[in-house]
């Protein structure tokens, strides 16, 4: 028996009837077979056997188009264990990168989170399918408005985006149960912190040039203990952050 659903399995895949269906977020019919098949790789290759585990956090990469997020032309390499151009100076993170700093931020069904530094608008998508509601900020934008577009063009109505200095947060908002930043400051922003609910968790690049670390930061007793995981390589922080 186990062989013949595994049969009628990859037979539907082949047919391309396995997408993620018309009702999802992200996904519909015309979400081509080859890009499903390189988005299944994709997480089988590139996160489950990097150790990326949680199963929601897999679920959502499976599920969102990365390739509707890059320019036309580097469509066809959407699914490359690296990060692309997208204009403006910016790049989309590779997806293994954008996977394990989801992961850590550990997010709840109801939690609401903060991104700074919408860029292409992937890494909100991914958060907009875990979280309640997701708060997003771009400072450029050119990259604010084009991101807005293909948000709403795929059907994510669970966030609110807008132009401006990630560096001051979105203080009328706070406070959020989670914080992601994709560009690097020099420093942890302490507004950011201070929009974090107590037991809040912060994601976030530190440094300058090729000597940048990500960080996970934990609000406890209103104060930030930081837990160094990784050496990374973003987009400097702008505005306020380099005043």
């Amino acid at each position: 028996m186990n062989r013949v659903i595994c049969a009628l399995t990859l037979s539907l895949f082949a047919a391309g009837v396995m997408t993620t269906g018309d009702d999802t977020p992200g996904a519909s019919s015309r979400d081509e077979v080859p890009f499903f098949a390189a988005r299944h790789r994709m997480v089988e290759t590139q996160l489950k056997e990097r150790g990326i585990a949680e199963v929601r956090v897999l679920a959502a990469m499976l599920k969102v188009p990365r390739h509707e997020f890059v320019p036309e032309e580097e469509r066809d390499e959407a699914y490359e264990d690296r990060p692309l151009p997208i204009g403006e100076g910016q790049t989309i993170s590779q997806p293994y990168i954008v996977a394990f700093m989801t992961e850590k931020l550990e997010l709840g069904p109801e939690e609401k989170v903060l991104e700074i530094g919408t860029g292409s608008g992937y890494q909100t998508a991914i958060l907009s399918e875990l979280a309640r509601e997701v708060y997003t900020i771009e400072i450029v934008r050119d990259l604010a408005d084009r991101s807005a577009e293909t948000l709403t063009r795929l059907g994510y109505d669970n966030l609110h985006a807008r132009h401006g200095d990630g560096y001051e947060g979105w203080q009328e908002q706070a406070p959020f149960d989670c914080i992601i930043v994709t560009c690097a400051p020099t420093q942890i922003p302490k507004r950011l912190v201070h929009q974090l609910k107590e037991g809040g968790r912060l994601v976030i690049p530190v440094g300058e040039g090729y000597q940048q670390t990500l960080y996970l930061v934990a609000k406890e007793k209103g104060e930030a203990v930081e837990k160094a995981m990784l050496p990374v390589l973003f987009v400097p922080m702008t505005g306020e952050a380099v005043k």
